[in-house]
């Protein structure tokens, strides 16, 4: 919304101000330590992820920023947040997420936990927020996430099938990219509702547990 939009843009930063990308990383582990998550605003996602999934998980996200991606590798580059609003840049908003310890097992706990929290059967929006950059995105890192992202879409469209999950849709439109690159917000976004707990999130727990 234009409220939102404009809030974020009183921490705005100069252009030069901003942070290199960040690619993906590989640790020992068969899958990718790294994985970014579109769900709509940013700051929300940043708190469903790093403080309530860590509650069910602990220890087990090393790192986590928000900021932008692209699903086009000839993106335009270091997008400012206004470029992003625009809708021009094809940007989404995203937490780029570093596991501590990748598994194949807490992957899967991590994506089953991103539905739980916000509606992935909306097109380009989550409750006010309209626009592409509030698309549901993963941005997956290999083929082993890929696979197990699209299971764990497969299973809960089975279940809105046979209404056990509880959307404003009936079709799971979340889209699977392969990860491009990842550029930071600027400082005053990141941790946004950890420092201001009051501040705009339109994400809550639209489910508790995954549904069977």
């Amino acid at each position: 919304t234009n409220e939102r939009i404009n809030l974020k843009l009183t921490h705005t930063v100069t252009q030069s101000n901003k942070r290199e990308p960040i690619s993906n990383s590989h640790t020992m582990s068969s899958i990718s330590s790294t994985v970014s998550l579109g769900a709509g605003c940013y700051w929300g996602t940043e708190k469903f992820i790093k403080r309530d999934f860590q509650k069910r998980f602990p220890g087990t996200i090393k790192a986590g920023s928000v900021g932008f991606m692209s699903p086009h590798t000839n993106h335009p580059k270091n997008p400012s947040y206004r470029q992003v609003c625009s809708g021009s840049t094809g940007h989404v908003e995203v937490l780029n997420v570093e596991l501590s310890k990748p598994s194949e097992e807490l992957f899967e706990e991590l994506v089953k936990f991103f539905f739980l929290f916000h509606d992935p059967t909306t097109m380009d929006r989550q409750g006010n927020d309209s626009g592409t950059q509030y698309a549901s995105a993963i941005f997956v890192s290999d083929d082993e996430q890929k696979k197990i992202v699209n299971k764990v879409i497969n299973e809960l469209q089975k279940s809105l099938d046979d209404g056990k999950a509880n959307y404003s849709g009936t079709s799971v439109i979340t889209a699977v990219h392969d990860y491009t690159e990842f550029y930071p917000a600027h400082e005053e976004h990141q941790e946004y509702l950890m420092k201001n707990p009051s501040g705009y999130c339109n994400h809550y727990m639209r489910m508790q547990q995954w549904p069977n």
